[in-house]
């Protein structure tokens, strides 16, 4: 079902049934672009650490717009064994919901722009036709508006008997509405009275002036022209209907500001539904999500980490699963298209799946990829096909997985890692994995070299994998990591390159971190004691950052291989404990009270020693590839 401006709040009630009614939804969002800076490839390097790879991501793909969501909730009908698909795709667009509201600046990248156009993509609904959105936020900053106009008003009327004070310069403005409205008033035929657009300033002296001066009788409101002119409007209305209208206006402007909210109620929606949200590569997905309509990404990758499992505490990974034992060994391409078609073949069993009354069907044979709501779509058939294939490996087989079984526990708030080789996901609910990359170099090296440079240079060491970090500069792979020493060795009295141990171009940069942090710190305090004033204050507070990420050239490693797996228990909150947590779709401060809730619950449960016992499964995702 396509979703616009103009039919959003005659269908809202449809997208709140159907997120209320699902077992599971499966997500999918176009951008306006990947990467403002470097290459997609140069900004996915194979040997990024989470943490680079989470601050590369917001800072180079966060200004671009996520402008088509595409929801698909799906619910199991048991008495004819199929799945009931509800579709939806929304196309989204921030337009300003009045002089006061946030006027968003977005970038577009010019390449994903006509992919976006070669299939069809229609920008003219964005742009003229796309839903509007403020993050929590924005809406309460403007709901504070409200209050504080509205109170304002209150107190006008309380102040009726007090004169107003009027500058000199609007005196002679003034004292000609005053004529106009008394001329009003003795003209009985006539019931209301326009009068000229005038300024702010103005019609806050207009309202003044005539709460004292005409405290019954008239009903003053605000309107717009055509021509967006502000102008006031007095009417002649007797106290019961004042205070009729006033209730009126007070009933619209709220309409109004739930319909600036916009599409942000259905993220809410599905937040405070708590179910299981499917994606496919889903990083970059749940990133714009949180950031275009809940709030700005924070700095720090665990606290991103514990945000992410406010908002939605169960996410999985199409990619990631497709890429994990047992599938690994059967499925060759994991991209969306291609994973789909492989899903309908031997020893997969695609599921049965029907539209629910009202809705249109998609037909896979047709393809529609890069419409948002059918990629939902398919990823939810994707996750429906793989978890039934672990169901039949089950004795006795089983027939259905549901979307809240033990079996698919090891995949949940697990997000692939695009193109990192020893990294596969990040982690949501823990730490994430620290491999020992004791085989990797860093060589710093000429502007002009290429790739078959750095293969010359190390064709004494065999199969080697490269890994571009920037045009001077990138890791080395080797295939023993007893050579690594040699190769730093003979790297010694080189003159146009250098070479290093990971770790020792790790702690280099961890030293330089503190060092920019320490000189930051330093310089800022003298700022501070140049600038202001002595004051005694109880308290003091400084502020600090870390320098992070690399920016990225080229990545020409190939797939990432499977080198073992490593038992390990992650600590994890029961779903009972979980649902105690109260909803995250309120305003933002009240979101960040809920991740320290979390936080002081995992806590608790830790010094206990309450640790979930493991479910017993037939694989789990491993610590390694």
């Amino acid at each position: 079902m396509e979703i616009i401006r103009s039919n959003f709040k005659s269908n809202l009630h449809k997208v709140y049934q159907a997120i209320e009614e699902a077992d599971f939804f499966a997500i999918d969002g176009e951008f306006s672009g990947i990467s403002d800076g470097p290459s997609v490839t140069a900004l996915t390097s194979g040997f990024d650490t989470p943490e680079e790879r989470y601050q590369k991501l917001k800072k180079h793909s966060m200004d671009f717009l996520l402008f088509q969501f595409g929801l698909c909730a799906f619910k199991y009908d048991h008495t004819d064994s199929k799945y009931i698909t509800k579709s939806f795709n929304f196309y989204v667009f921030p337009k300003p919901f009045s002089r006061s509201s946030p006027d968003v600046k977005f970038v577009c990248q010019s390449s994903s722009i006509d992919f976006l156009a070669s299939q069809g993509f229609d920008f003219n609904k964005v742009f003229c036709s796309g839903i509007p959105y403020l993050n929590q936020e924005e809406e309460r900053h403007l709901r504070e508006q409200f209050d504080e106009k509205r109170s304002q008003a209150n107190g006008a009327g309380a102040l009726a008997k007090c004169p107003v004070t009027i500058p000199e310069d609007q005196r002679k403005f003034i004292d000609q509405v005053i004529e106009k409205i008394e001329n009003f008033l003795q003209n009985k035929e006539k019931k209301s009275l326009d009068l000229e657009p005038c300024t702010g300033f103005q019609r806050k002296l207009i309202y003044q002036t005539l709460s004292w001066k005409f405290p019954k009788g008239i009903h003053v409101e605000t309107l717009e022209t055509e021509k967006k002119e502000r102008h006031i409007v007095i009417s002649k209305v007797d106290e019961e209907e004042r205070k009729r209208r006033e209730q009126e206006k007070y009933a619209k402007e709220q309409e109004e500001l739930n319909d600036a909210v916009g599409f942000s109620r259905v993220i809410h929606a599905i937040a405070n539904s708590r179910k299981l949200v499917v994606g496919h590569n889903m990083l970059l997905d749940v990133m714009h999500t949180i950031h275009q309509f809940y709030c700005p990404l924070p700095a720090d990758l665990n606290e991103f980490k514990e945000m992410t499992i406010c908002v939605f505490p169960r996410l999985l990974d199409t990619k990631l699963m497709a890429s994990t034992q047992p599938f690994k060994d059967i499925i060759n391409n994991t991209s969306l298209a291609e994973l789909e078609k492989r899903l309908k073949e031997t020893p997969f069993d695609p599921p049965k799946v029907e539209s629910a009354e009202g809705f249109p069907s998609y037909d896979t044979a047709s393809e529609q990829l890069h419409e948002a709501g059918y990629d939902a779509y398919i990823t939810g058939l994707c996750f429906i096909s793989m978890a039934n294939y672990l169901g039949s490996l089950l004795g006795p087989p089983k027939v259905c997985v549901s979307a809240r079984s033990k079996l698919i526990e090891p995949f949940f708030n697990k997000l692939f890692l695009m193109r990192v080789m020893d990294i596969p996901y990040l982690n949501l609910e823990g730490p994430d994995l620290q491999p020992k990359r004791d085989h990797v170099l860093h060589v710093t090296f000429p502007k002009e070299w290429k790739t078959s440079d750095l293969y010359q240079l190390f064709s004494a060491f065999g199969n080697i994998q490269i890994s571009w970090i920037d045009d001077t500069s990138a890791f080395v792979s080797l295939s023993q990591p007893e050579q690594v020493q040699i190769a730093v060795n003979t790297s010694k009295y080189a003159e146009s390159y250098r070479i290093q141990t990971y770790a020792e171009y790790v702690g280099k940069k961890q030293e330089d971190n503190k060092q920019v942090k320490r000189k930051w710190t330093e310089d800022s305090w003298k700022e501070v004691d140049r600038k202001q004033p002595k004051v005694s204050s109880p308290c003091s507070h400084t502020n600090s950052f870390t320098a992070t990420g690399m920016t990225g050239k080229r990545n020409l490693s190939p797939d990432p291989e499977e080198a073992g797996s490593e038992d390990k228990e992650l600590e994890e909150i029961s779903d009972s404990e979980l649902e105690q947590i109260d909803s995250c779709a309120d305003p933002f401060p009240e979101g960040r009270r809920k991740v320290k809730k979390l936080k002081r619950m995992k806590k608790e449960l830790s010094l206990a020693g309450t640790v979930a016992d493991s479910p017993a499964m037939l694989f789990e995702v491993p610590d390694t590839w």
